[in-house]
């Protein structure tokens, strides 16, 4: 296990000193910039069919120095900590300024939020434990219904330590764990075979996603959901009143609205809500957050990859446009603040404006009442694989888990579902929102201009008039 108190810039051989005085020269005349140190320790187990399929364990570290000037941005990177690498990066990256004389930008304020331990997952339990753990998850839902035909199950932890340094001296560390908990059931009769899938995790050890109740209720979700797949009918095609459940299905928002709401697209006019700040873009009742301050949350961080404190940042608020999410230099360039939503998948990459946990703020409905308002419509409460045009805001989102809705009951469920709308244009469809507003389990990743970060989403149960529905029914 890893010091909770590493020092990369020390450990390294490249100091602080040296690192300061190299970043200091490679910066002036940026407008900004930062040197990016991480080392990260990562492990995955796979059980699949029976058997331990697949196991790694990896130790990566690596820097990242930015340059920024105007709308231009110079970056280099090498996974050699040391001070010939750095010069050669700081050589790389000064050429974003020719002709260039910025002013270097204020540094961040600094926040005493801890929002995750320090301590590193990895080392607890045992890998002769972990493997026990997975070979119980197969037994266990093999044993719980004859009908179940595979198991798949893995377990993923990981520890990074970052260390943002700026070239006026200052500097920002945060240690960030990592776990995740995947379990997937086949289940089949005759020649039909059907999937369900449960996936838990976030910021802390091992312990409380590992323990007995938590796994065998994750069987049991996963297994519920492949079984009443088993009995799903084709879905109907149409138009039709669509209700969403809690939690999970608010990826919906994520992807066709959370995306076009970051700083870059809007800058940039890219976005279908590009020039819309103060004017109603949803209906009312509907606000829309983004907070990475949620303690111990998969999305959560205490500061973003650019050393921001993260936020809680509304979007919309009852309908009203009212902020995008922001990294330094969007932020600068647009006359904003910095939300803290400045990421990067690692010290290979740049940072850029980012979600980290985007919710659904509460309404006043019973759940309950929501339902018995749809004469004919769809109930939608799980979701699969989506894709979204940011510039237009069309998306289309596949249903993994839905049920018909025939007179303000749950009917049938449907196999086959697609949901296909436009971003903006569903927002203002919205007519109910539930009081049950729920957290998704923390399995979210989230994937922009080649770059994966980990995000939550969190959403109460709500309506959406007149959504088109493409299904296999005909």
């Amino acid at each position: 296990m890893a010091d909770t108190n590493l020092d990369l810039l020390e450990t390294s051989g490249l100091g602080l000193e040296t690192a300061l005085r190299i970043t200091a020269d490679a910066l002036a005349g940026a407008d900004d910039g930062e040197l990016y140190v991480e080392y990260r320790q990562t492990e995955g187990l796979v059980f699949d069919n029976g058997r331990l399929k697949a196991a790694n364990y990896d130790t990566t570290q690596g820097f990242g120095l930015r340059a920024v000037a105007g709308e231009a941005a110079g970056y280099a990177h090498a996974g050699d900590i040391s001070e010939s690498a750095l010069m050669r990066a700081a050589s790389a990256v000064s050429a974003v300024k020719a002709g260039h004389s910025g002013s270097y930008a204020a540094a961040p304020a600094r926040t005493n939020a801890h929002l995750y331990t320090d301590l590193n997952p990895l080392g607890s339990p045992s890998f002769e434990q972990k493997v026990k753990l997975l070979q119980d998850i197969d037994r266990y839902a093999r044993d719980k219904d004859p009908r179940v035909r595979q198991v798949s199950a893995s377990l993923a932890g990981s520890w990074q330590v970052v260390d943002i340094l700026r070239a006026d001296g200052h500097r920002v560390r945060d240690v960030r764990p990592m776990v995740r908990l995947s379990i997937s059931v086949v289940a089949g009769e005759g020649d039909r075979q059907e999937s369900g899938s449960f996936g838990c995790g976030g910021r802390q050890a091992f312990d409380h996603y590992i323990a007995p109740e938590n796994w065998r209720a994750g069987v049991d979700e996963a297994l519920r959901q492949a079984l009443v797949n088993l009995e799903a009918v084709p879905a109907p095609a149409g138009t039709f009143d669509v209700v969403l459940g809690p939690g999970w299905p608010g990826i919906l928002l994520h992807e066709a609205v959370g995306h076009g709401l970051e700083g870059d697209f809007n800058r940039k006019k890219t976005s279908a809500f590009s020039g819309l700040m103060g004017q109603r873009v949803a209906a009312p009742g509907v606000t829309i957050v983004d907070d990475g301050t949620i303690a111990d949350r998969r999305g959560s961080l205490s500061v973003d990859d650019e050393g921001t404190p993260s936020s809680r940042t509304v979007l919309i608020e009852d309908g009203i446009l009212t902020g995008y999410m922001q990294d330094r230099q969007n932020a600068r360039l647009m006359g904003m603040e910095p939300t803290g939503n400045g990421r990067r998948q690692s010290y290979a990459h740049i940072p850029m404006p980012r979600m980290t946990n985007t919710i659904m703020a509460n309404g006043d409905k019973d759940p309950q009442e929501i339902l018995s308002s749809v004469k004919n419509g769809l109930y939608a409460v799980s979701f699969g694989g989506g894709q979204v045009d940011i510039t237009s805001g069309k998306f289309v989102f596949s249903c993994t888990e839905a049920y018909k809705v025939e007179n303000g009951k749950i009917g049938a469920p449907v196999k086959g579902a697609m949901l296909i709308g436009n971003g903006p244009d569903a927002l203002t469809r919205v007519s109910m929102i539930g009081n049950d507003m729920k957290l998704d389990p923390g399995m979210g990743t989230c994937g922009k201009q080649g770059q994966g970060v980990p995000v939550g989403v969190g959403q109460p149960s709500m309506r959406i008039n007149g959504l088109t529905v493409g299904g296999t029914a005909v």
